[in-house]
């Protein structure tokens, strides 16, 4: 927990972060256009540790200049652990799967997956790249292995790949979907999505009369988890970088 001393008023902080002035920033702030660790901010005078908070302007994620050169990675995420900086409940957080001397420089999680699914995750520290990749225009497919209890009827198939409308009235685009053989009372379904909707498939599979056993995100754009093991985490090399930056049109 941090001490008081290495807080700061959250408009003082970005302020600093060089986005606008400390008047400017309770306007971003009361336009309901911040954010931190992922809850809007409701008042430019609540208390941020700028070492663990993160804080994000129209959803780009906003730091203080000189706090080091960018880095981004790749965590498999184990279940059970959230996917934000923090957590009022006190349960583990992505970040702390992190060294020190990574979290000190404040990576940002790239979108989330829920707490009971697994998988591959990015981290950032680059603003932009945490942008494109979590906005709509530039969504790149994310490819997820779901392990279901007993079989799949080709029913459920032919719905998913033809689209659907949820009961909440969601309209779901066409997911690719392809069935593996089933193994042991339980068969793995291979879904690619083209859209961000919040826990789309735990939804789609409840309302196909689908159960999950396991949700297992394995492919985000060019990046592929491969043999990353549960709760690991590495750097993305240069060539992965390139090819991710590339994806989302980033020089």
């Amino acid at each position: 927990m941090s001490d008081d001393s290495s807080l700061m008023r959250l408009n003082k902080f970005i302020a600093q972060c060089g986005v606008t002035s400390r008047r400017g920033a309770d306007d971003l702030v009361f336009g309901g256009r911040v954010a931190v660790n992922g809850e809007k901010a409701d008042s430019p005078g609540i208390k941020v540790d700028p070492a663990r908070d993160h804080v994000t302007v129209d959803g780009r994620p906003v730091v203080l200049p000189g706090s080091g050169g960018d880095i981004t990675i790749m965590l498999h995420k184990p279940v059970e652990i959230v996917t934000t900086a923090r957590d009022p409940q006190g349960r583990t957080t992505v970040l702390d799967l992190l060294p020190p001397e990574i979290v000190e420089l404040r990576p940002f999680p790239v979108g989330r997956l829920d707490y009971y699914s697994e998988g591959l995750l990015l981290l950032t520290t680059d603003g932009e790249l945490c942008h494109r990749l979590t906005h709509p225009k530039w969504h790149l497919p994310k490819v997820y292995e779901v392990t279901i209890r007993g079989s799949v009827p080709e029913k459920a198939i032919r719905t998913m790949q033809s689209g659907m409308t949820l009961k909440a009235g969601d309209r779901l685009a066409p997911a690719d979907a392809i069935l593996h053989p089933p193994v042991a009372g339980s068969q793995v379904l291979e879904i690619t999505l083209i859209q961000g909707l919040n826990r789309q498939i735990r939804r789609m599979c409840e309302e196909l009369g689908l159960t999950i056993l396991r949700l297992h995100r394995v492919k985000q754009g060019p990046m592929e988890l491969g043999n990353l093991k549960r709760g690991q985490w590495r750097e993305l090399t240069a060539a992965e970088l390139t090819a991710l930056k590339k994806a989302v049109s980033l020089a």
